[in-house]
């Protein structure tokens, strides 16, 4: 599957689990897909989604920085004002929908 002609390959630890979670981890296997198929996509996947993460984290920490630096950010109660300022206003036009659409 994900194997490139010429590299050596190798082994993750062997994992001890639950027999029911073997059971549903083998009742969703595709056709044709081994167990350790399985396994090796999901551990392929748990670490593209971490690195995904960190660098979400990383971008989120040069942008504090950045703000509290630039002395452009707000608050987060004046972020919550303002959100509550947008709710109110939405609430007002769906009100207002429903008041000219009638009964």
């Amino acid at each position: 599957m994900y194997y490139i002609a010429g590299m050596k390959t190798a082994i993750l630890p062997a994992v001890r689990v639950e027999p029911a979670l073997r059971s549903d981890a083998e009742a969703v296997l595709e056709e044709g897909e081994s167990l350790s198929d399985f396994v090796s996509a999901c551990v392929r996947d748990g670490v593209a989604w971490r690195r995904t993460q960190a660098a979400f984290l990383a971008r989120a920490r040069d942008a504090v920085e950045r703000s509290e630096r630039e002395h452009s950010g707000i608050t987060p109660q004046e972020l919550l004002r303002r959100m509550d300022v947008r709710l109110d206003a939405a609430q007002q036009r769906l009100a207002a929908g429903k008041a000219r659409a009638g009964p």
